[in-house]
């Protein structure tokens, strides 16, 4: 496979536990350059952990993480396992920018200050053009009009879109969303939802953590549903949906479109 051809991530017989409990026993997944690969299952499935072991905020103990075709570097072996490559680890959390279910803006930072962070502090880039960028970002995302307001001044609909734009400004190959509509009331997770669909009409790589089965539908290329740490059955969402294979899946979807 070339360089060119290699997914944007890729997840190869990841395994990873918290002491005794396993949470992820041998996971495939691979997100191309402009695929949508969305993650469902029921709570403890191990859908946030993957998301999280993808840009290394978590350690594996175990399976191939890949960034554009270069596998991470590790030192130690199981639960002494770390990455060995400072620089490279940077690289892909740069690369791979994470949205969070609980927005996580510094409370003390305007929200054009939030945006810019990142850009200016760890990437070291001209203050004036990242200003330029975070604000027609914050545009984009449909609230240009706050740049001096503080997240607490935000609803949370707001407060998402910001986190979403802070996350742009990192200008990713990928980007990771877990659960970004979850804490959101149904108004405003609309909001949020209009943004990430045009991110996905962009052609935006993303892998995206949801509970919200429509989401999925809608956006995804290929949908992954995960088990108590396992794939339990993947495919394209009009096949997961409209014909599930398995009697889990089955259960799955009938609970959720029942609760």
């Amino acid at each position: 496979m070339t360089d060119a051809a290699a997914p944007i991530i890729e997840i190869r017989d990841l395994h990873k536990s918290f002491g005794a409990l396993e949470v992820l026993k041998g996971v495939d997944i691979a997100a191309r350059r402009g695929q949508v690969v969305s993650l469902i299952g029921s709570s403890g499935s191990g859908k946030s952990t993957l998301l999280r072991c993808a840009n290394l905020l978590e350690e594996s103990q175990q399976g191939e993480i890949l960034f554009e075709g270069e596998p991470v570097t590790w030192k130690g072996q199981g639960d002494r396992r770390h990455p060995g490559d400072k620089a490279q680890v940077l690289r892909i959390r740069t690369n791979l920018a994470m949205v969070f279910q609980q927005f996580n803006l510094w409370a003390h930072l305007t929200i054009l200050q939030n945006v810019m962070e990142a850009p200016v502090t760890v990437l070291k880039q001209d203050r004036a053009e990242v200003e330029d960028r975070a604000r027609k970002l914050l545009d984009k995302v449909g609230i240009h009009d706050k740049c001096d307001a503080y997240p607490a001044q935000l609803s949370g609909g707001q407060q998402q879109r910001a986190a979403i734009a802070r996350a742009l400004c990192m200008e990713p190959r990928a980007l990771l969303f877990d659960e970004p509509t979850s804490a959101l009331d149904p108004e405003l997770e609309q909001e949020v939802v209009k943004v990430i669909k045009a991110l996905a009409d962009e052609g935006r790589t993303m892998l995206l953590v949801t509970h919200d089965m429509r989401l999925a539908t809608d956006l995804s290329d290929h949908v992954v549903f995960l088990h108590q740490g396992r794939i339990e059955e993947e495919g394209p969402p009009d096949q997961l949906f409209g014909n599930p294979k398995t009697d889990r899946l089955r259960q799955f979807l009938s609970a959720t479109v029942t609760a």
